[in-house]
């Protein structure tokens, strides 16, 4: 092994940094995404075990496992150190040295828990001790075997040395290869035809094809000039015939890769030694991804060229050296030198530039190969990501006009449309890929013969339509479908509960949750709809308990924040309303702009008796929505109970400007008219608008009967109190105040119908005693979200809200009711005043 001096080691630092300094400009694309932005392994509330248990993906590996599990580089980094560790194995006079041999089972693990392709490292140990530490070649080996055959020598005991090794260096392969086996549940990969054409092909094609690539990977180490991040589907054509002239290349590569190998093996000498190392460096860590054990999920892919490309390394710049060593050819091989190492550099800092961003990665794809639907989706999605749904759509098309039987080409197809609100159309293309599946087989995995996200197929067609709701039974089918299909479909139990909810079947929703829970009970998603399944059910304990389940798995879990704060707020118990304001408070500091946050904060502090926090709080909101209708009504309610009816007015301006037609708005500005501003006139409009808008309302019209007696017209107000007490003729304060009404009439005869006494209090205290009722009805009803906001906060279920002020009885807690009860025993004495006054007493 060579010393490398630091001045070199800085060299080769520098030149890296240089070729690669412009990628730091660069975003997470393509396998970033999944691996690094959404992958749950990377949280902090993850367990460490879940490391060893999931993929590089986060992925459990007894699922969707491929070929590509862990970093290229990484795994390098260990396959060369555990490499470096072994060549340190042989001892003084041919003595084994065993800590080195230890390391590099070691390190052997790390590189194959990195990428699979690390335990290759193995089988280049092994070489190196047979043919460089031991110095045998492959004739001298064959000599040897034949002599112990014959009986004619023993095995040397160096010989023996080297068989111990190499019995504990494979017999730590294959612990590590059972292991793997074990992980993965004694499963291959699942891949389809699109991932890996050939794979799937007949004889002689298939055989073909993969030799074919062989010499297509090595073009692209000789010559990197056109690189694809993405060689899928039609990427290269099926090699189907003997006669294709594409097989040249493959009798070319295989000749040329022979004539090495014969020259490496045969001959001594430590040019035949340099050339082995490299070919063992090219060949064995290529082999997991040459299709020869098992198939792969791709045709090409660089990546997998890395470790390879040491090798390749090595034989270019042996072949330099031998070069550069001839007198002749001396300068023209450094001018050669340094005209690869420049236009290298420049080619590498050009396609840094190709990884800014997933479009301008895609794009550069399709530059090189326009025959990959893979490509044409991929440039769609980094566009529909964009929200630019127009020009994603051509491309989603362009696909399927690439590979007609492409599914998940023609569910892009179908997903964009919908975006683009044409239902019609979306649901034809989701037809078109529907169609395009294997009919099922029962008690078959669906996953073993198609791509199980081809299965969102039915999950997308099935939302779709769920909306028309005439079609519900017709998308739980289609859930149903896919579930068959595959019973471990955790995102089909999903989204048949939400539906079933939506259907009023909360019971068999809540099945569904407890069957996906089963196969991922991590997911804070789910319980949080379970939690909302159980409102449902009325039963707000288990809610509760599921809310915080979800919160344990995701603190920052919005909707579980902002609904279980909500729950705790209904619940009527004052010792929970310390813990519902501090998830609000959580919840806004996550979500400032919503302005519902503040709004239930208001509702808590005016629950507390806070009149100033709550004030605040109700502000906030109004401010982030000027048309909050809730918060604008018990913001001017906040200032009425308060003695700020005089604030309220220019509140409830707003409102009604909003909502002409909110009729507690009305009732309200309506009393603060009569009661503060004395504006008689004003008020009755108030009350007339009431009516119009529903000529059934008792509080409206009992009001406007009280303006009338106000307006000393005693008979419209005798008339005006006998229809309202035909619209409640339970409503014994009705009855009582028509029957005083009468007996002043009575009293004051024919002439004196149209005039009061002239102490006024009866008259006063008649109008403030007909909107006591008001009074109450208002301090009894709040919101906590406005009525016209009708967003969902769950994928299931609309944001729990509290009784609507507008035309529902909210249902109270004791304390409240109690509280009206002594308002209603306060109103009764002060009618009962108003009655002895109005007959004389």
């Amino acid at each position: 092994m060579a010393d490398v001096s630091l001045k070199e080691a800085a060299l080769i630092v520098g030149v890296v940094a240089a070729c690669y300094w412009n990628s730091l400009f660069c975003g997470f694309v393509f396998d970033d995404v999944s691996a690094i932005l959404d992958n749950k392994d990377l949280h902090p509330s993850t367990p460490l075990r879940n490391l060893f248990q999931n993929d590089f993906w986060g992925t459990p590996m007894s699922e969707v496992t491929g070929v590509v599990g862990r970093a290229e580089l990484l795994s390098s980094i260990f396959f060369l150190a555990a490499f470096l560790s072994y060549t340190k194995s042989k001892g003084p006079d041919n003595t084994i040295v065993w800590t080195p041999i230890a390391v590099t089972v070691f390190l052997v693990a790390v590189a194959t828990l990195c990428k699979e392709q690390g335990i290759t490292v193995v089988g280049i140990c092994c070489v190196y001790e047979v043919f460089i530490a031991q110095g045998y070649t492959l004739p001298a080996l064959l000599d040897t075997a034949v002599q112990i055959l014959r009986g004619k020598g023993s095995i040397p005991f160096s010989m023996l040395q080297t068989l111990l090794k190499l019995i504990v260096l494979m017999f730590s392969t294959l612990l590590l290869v059972v292991v793997r086996v074990q992980v993965i549940q004694s499963q291959l990969p699942v891949f389809t035809r699109f991932d890996n054409p050939a794979a799937v092909s007949p004889s002689p094609a298939r055989q073909l094809t993969f030799n074919y690539l062989l010499p297509v990977n090595a073009w692209l180490l000789l010559n990197p000039s056109e690189l694809c991040c993405d060689w899928t589907m039609g990427t290269i054509p099926l090699v189907e015939s003997l006669l294709d002239i594409r097989n040249i290349a493959t009798l070319t590569f295989f000749c040329f890769l022979g004539s090495l190998m014969v020259f490496s093996l045969r001959y001594p000498g430590d040019s035949s030694k340099t050339v082995l190392m490299a070919l063992c460096l090219i060949v064995l860590p290529f082999i997991p991804a040459s299709n020869l054990f098992f198939p792969v999920g791709f045709v090409v892919a660089e990546r997998v060229l890395y470790v390879p490309s040491m090798g390749f390394c090595i034989l270019v710049a042996h072949g330099w050296k031998k070069l550069s060593n001839k007198s002749v050819l001396r300068k023209i091989s450094w001018v050669c030198l340094a005209a690869v190492l420049f236009t290298h550099a420049l080619k590498t800092l050009h396609r840094n530039w190709d990884w800014e961003s997933e479009y301008t990665l895609f794009m550069s794809a399709l530059k090189v190969n326009k025959n990959n639907a893979k490509l044409w989706n991929n440039v769609g999605h980094a566009l529909e990501n964009e929200k630019n749904f127009e020009r994603a759509l051509q491309f989603f098309i362009q696909a399927t006009q690439v590979q007609p039987d492409d599914i998940g080409a023609h569910m892009n197809v179908g997903r964009t449309y919908k975006n683009l609100n044409k239902t019609k159309e979306a649901e034809e293309s989701y037809m078109i890929a529907k169609s395009l599946m294997p009919q099922i087989i029962p008690g078959k995995k669906y996953a073993a013969r198609v791509a199980p996200n081809h299965l969102n197929v039915y999950i997308n067609l099935a939302n779709l339509i769920r909306t028309n709701e005439s079609r519900l039974e017709e998308a739980d089918q289609l859930y149903r479908q896919a579930i068959s299909m595959r019973p471990d479909f955790k995102q089909a139990y999903i989204s048949r509960g939400e539906l079933l909810l939506k259907m009023n079947k909360p019971l068999k929703a809540k099945e569904a949750y407890l069957r996906a829970l089963e196969l991922d009970r991590t997911n804070a998603d789910l319980w949080y709809n379970l939690a909302i399944v159980y409102i449902e059910l009325k039963d707000p304990t288990e809610a509760l308990k599921n809310f915080n389940r979800a919160l344990e798995l995701n603190p920052t879990h919005k909707l579980a924040l902002f609904n279980s704060a909500l729950l705790m707020q209904e619940s009527g118990d004052a010792r929970l309303r310390p813990e519902a304001k501090q998830r609000l408070l959580h919840y806004v500091k996550e979500e400032p702009q919503d302005s519902n946050g503040y709004f239930n904060l208001g509702m808590l502090a005016m629950d507390d008796k806070k009149d100033m926090e709550a004030e605040a709080w109700m502000k906030k909101a109004i401010r982030l929505q000027p048309n909050f209708r809730s918060a604008l009504f018990n913001l001017a309610l906040l200032y009425s109970q308060t003695g700020k009816e005089l604030m309220a007015l220019p509140v409830l301006e707003d409102l009604l400007r909003y909502y002409p037609d909110h009729t507690k708005g009305l009732i309200l500005k309506g009393d603060i008219l009569m009661n503060q501003k004395k504006d008689i006139v004003g008020a009755k409009m108030c009350f007339e608008k009431i009516l119009e808008l529903d000529p059934n309302n008792v509080q409206g019209k009992h009001n406007l009967c009280v303006v009338y007696f106000e307006e000393k017209d005693l008979i419209k107000a005798e008339k005006c109190l006998v229809e309202t007490l035909a619209l409640a003729p339970h409503e014994e304060y009705i009855q009582r105040h028509l029957n005083i009404v009468r007996s002043k009439i009575a009293s004051l005869g024919a002439m004196e119908q149209l005039s009061l006494p002239s102490d006024g209090t009866a008259a006063t205290e008649a109008k403030k005693n007909s909107f006591q009722n008001l009074k109450e009805a208002k301090s009894e009803k709040r919101t906590t979200q406005s009525t016209d906001d009708n967003k969902e906060y769950s994928k299931t279920k609309k944001s729990i809200e509290k009784s609507i002020v507008d035309n529902e009885t909210p249902k109270k807690s004791t304390k409240e009711i109690k509280d009206i009860e002594k308002k209603r025993v306060a109103a009764l004495k002060r009618l009962e005043e108003i009655e002895r006054i109005l007959n004389g007493e």
